[in-house]
């Protein structure tokens, strides 16, 4: 039965395909603008690591979150401006308190294999993300999200079930917060709150994301994945806006060496890479229309282990202010970057939204008054020439990275006698290394989750599980509980980075922009929504 099901599904599917992408293309130019389309609509792009996993409550890197966005879709999304548009709900309200939504879902919204997305695929969905037994590395966020008994979830005192989620009706799905957040339905967009499909989870259990098993209600479905190589994802002919979707067909490369992508680009192989660090001035003044410099909400850094595996003399503050005081981070952005990168003293770049740059005092001096107190820092701590620091710092492989951790550990070793060992691992393996503390400096950088300081800043609390400094500051704790219920988070958060810039847990090194090569050929891309969430439907490719 399940057999002959799927084969009628997969026929229906292909005719549909085929049907709508002759209409859609039968004219060879795009309505709105008039311009003449690609006779091949394929995206083609460079991932740096394979995406381990396609499960939206189990994933966690930016790229995977990316790849959600095609495969599903939430309550809402961000149309080219970062602003919010309907998803899978065509409208939603909220109550006078502020602590009950309502999201009216669209009746046409349906599954890869026909059935309809319903409110009940939310709850499922939402229910399982906070789950202990599933053991979602996001699941934090959904707590952060202040979803009634969140917490107790977690923390093993109540099921599941007793999450702040419920079906009024098939297509009415109701969420209770136990405290307002004005940003709460921004906080939709993310993957970890997409639906998935109930029957295909439980028939399949881990192989659910498999090709050929995995149902998505997205513009795409998966036809291929081959870990660290590849991913292929082409049109869902049961999207409710199928008929609006140019791009039929979108491909993944897992390319590690961004010179090797680089070519493969110029050979006309991906559409979309990284600009190789250090090229950016000279392409974009040689290719001006296809190497981009677009603002973005993420902070780059490096992060003390505070845990008692960590180095003792990371335990002393002022080994670590001299540390920070003795990055110069104007040779990263300028020498190395140089892709509009700007260079951060504080945590939550300054593009966050409401968030105004707090004035911390090391961020005032010149390099040379940051240099000649780094070393007074640590002669104070007891380190010198007769008893030098050494430490192993250690990074994901990749060119950038490697460059910025060998200019660091040199302004360390000149200016300071340190030892720093650098020591790169692949992403997944180097994740493990972290979150179990077997580390003493890492690279890490973060990506705003949603347009709002506290996505940077509740990863300084002491229960955080990003929290890879093991930072613990009950006055931090406080501050950002208060700051939840506060009409004017503002001014606390910049206390919070004055309290982060005196304790100095990790050392910020640069605020990102996002630099790339896109094909001219390709246009759509979301040029001005800061935190860059793409949809490949959104995308079409022009005639040369």
């Amino acid at each position: 039965m399940i057999f002959s099901k799927l084969l009628k599904t997969v026929s229906l599917g292909a005719l549909l395909a085929a049907g709508l992408t002759m209409a859609g293309h039968a004219a060879g130019t795009l309505p709105e603008t008039g311009e003449q389309l690609a006779e091949e609509q394929v995206f083609t792009y460079r991932l740096l690591d394979g995406i381990p996993t396609l499960d939206p409550q189990m994933m966690e890197e930016v790229m995977g979150f990316a790849i959600a966005r095609d495969l599903f879709e939430g309550l809402l999304n961000q149309d080219e401006n970062g602003n919010l548009v309907p998803g899978v709900a065509k409208s939603w309200e909220v109550n006078d308190t502020n602590d009950v939504y309502t999201f009216h879902l669209r009746e046409d919204a349906k599954w890869s294999n026909g059935d309809p997305v319903t409110a009940h695929d939310f709850v499922y969905a939402w229910q399982r993300s906070i789950d202990p037994e599933l053991a979602s590395p996001y699941a934090w966020y959904v707590e952060l999200m202040s979803l009634e008994n969140a917490s107790e979830i977690l923390a093993g005192e109540k099921d599941k079930s007793e999450l702040g989620v419920r079906a009024v009706d098939d297509y009415t799905f109701e969420v209770r917060l136990t405290t307002p957040l004005p940003y709460f339905a921004s906080m939709t967009v993310l993957a970890t709150v997409f639906p998935v499909h109930r029957a295909t989870v439980e028939a399949h259990g881990a192989d659910w994301t498999r090709p050929g098993n995995m149902v998505s209600n997205g513009a795409y479905k998966l036809t291929e994945w081959v870990l660290n190589e590849r991913t292929v994802r082409e049109r869902n002919p049961y999207y409710w806006n199928n008929d609006k979707t140019i791009i039929d067909k979108v491909v993944t490369y897992v390319i590690s060496e961004e010179n090797v992508a680089f070519t493969r680009y110029n050979a006309g192989e991906l559409d979309m890479t990284a600009v190789p660090s250090g090229q950016f001035t000279r392409l974009k003044e040689e290719r001006p229309d296809e190497t981009l410099s677009l603002p973005y909400l993420g902070s780059y850094y490096y992060s003390f282990n505070l845990a008692d595996s960590g180095p003792e003399a990371f335990k002393e503050v002022k080994v670590r202010k001299a540390l920070s005081y003795a990055v110069d981070r104007s040779v990263i952005v300028d020498n190395i970057l140089q892709g509009g990168q700007r260079e951060a003293y504080n945590v939550v770049p300054l593009a966050t939204a409401d968030f105004t740059d707090p004035d911390t005092d090391y961020g005032n001096w010149t390099q040379e008054e940051r240099d000649q107190k780094a070393r007074e820092l640590m002669a104070e701590a007891g380190y010198g020439p007769d008893n030098p620091l050494a430490f192993k710092l250690l990074y994901n492989t990749s060119e950038t990275h490697k460059k910025i951790a060998t200019a660091i550990s040199q302004m360390w070793k000149q200016k300071l006698g340190v030892d720093a060992e650098l020591n790169n691992m692949e992403w997944r393996t180097m994740l493990t290394e972290a979150r179990n503390d077997k580390f003493d400096m890492v690279r890490y950088a973060w990506i705003g989750d949603y347009n709002e300081a506290s996505t940077f800043l509740d990863l300084y609390t002491s229960d955080s599980p990003q929290n890879w400094a093991n930072y613990d500051n009950p006055e931090v704790d406080q501050m950002m509980a208060e700051a939840k219920t506060s009409s004017d988070p503002g001014p606390i958060y910049t206390e919070v980075e004055k309290i982060l810039a005196r304790d100095m847990p990790v050392i910020p090194i640069y605020h990102y922009t996002s630099v790339l090569m896109l094909n001219p050929q390709v246009k759509g891309w979301p040029m001005n929504n800061i935190q860059q969430n793409w949809y490949s439907r959104n995308l079409y490719k022009v005639a040369e």
